[in-house]
């Protein structure tokens, strides 16, 4: 019998790895509201810098809205999940919803970005805040709207 240690036990292992926080909320505006709150504080807990977490809690703020009004299925909530690498300082906000047939647009209209349309304007402030975001299918038949948002600012 071979008394050696397997090989995951003596490979020296990264000591910092991705902090992971997911919840599933309402699809109502309390639902969202409680998103950003949940979302800050989680980051605080982390100990994440003060400017990350700032910038993070108007972007979960207006993701989780978006989805409890234009993500809404009755009966269906949404999930945030915010994904935090400590070695790099980056951090990932995902909201995925029930409605993968209605995709998130900025507004664009002939107007310009002064008037006052009813919607796109919380996707500008995601745009403006973080330094990437897309959204992509959520099997079966929902989306998730992600974005990246780095400590320091490149």
């Amino acid at each position: 019998m071979d008394r050696t240690a397997p090989p995951h036990l003596t490979t020296p292992r990264p000591t910092t790895s991705p902090w992971t926080f997911t919840q599933l909320l309402s699809a109502t505006r309390r639902g969202a509201r409680l998103a950003r709150l949940l979302g800050a504080g989680q980051l605080r807990s982390w100990d994440a810098p003060p400017a990350l977490t700032e910038r993070a809690e108007v972007v979960i703020a207006e993701l989780a809205a978006n989805a409890a009004l234009h993500g809404r299925v009755p009966g269906r909530c949404f999930r945030l999940t915010l994904v935090l690498d400590p070695a790099s300082q980056v951090l990932r906000v995902e909201v995925s919803d029930a409605r993968g047939d209605l995709h998130p647009r900025l507004a664009t209209d002939a107007a310009g970005a002064g008037a006052l349309t009813p919607g796109g304007r919380g996707l500008m402030l995601v745009e403006a805040l973080a330094d990437h975001w897309d959204c992509v299918p959520f099997p079966p038949s929902g989306k998730t709207v992600r974005a990246v948002l780095r400590a320091t600012r490149l």
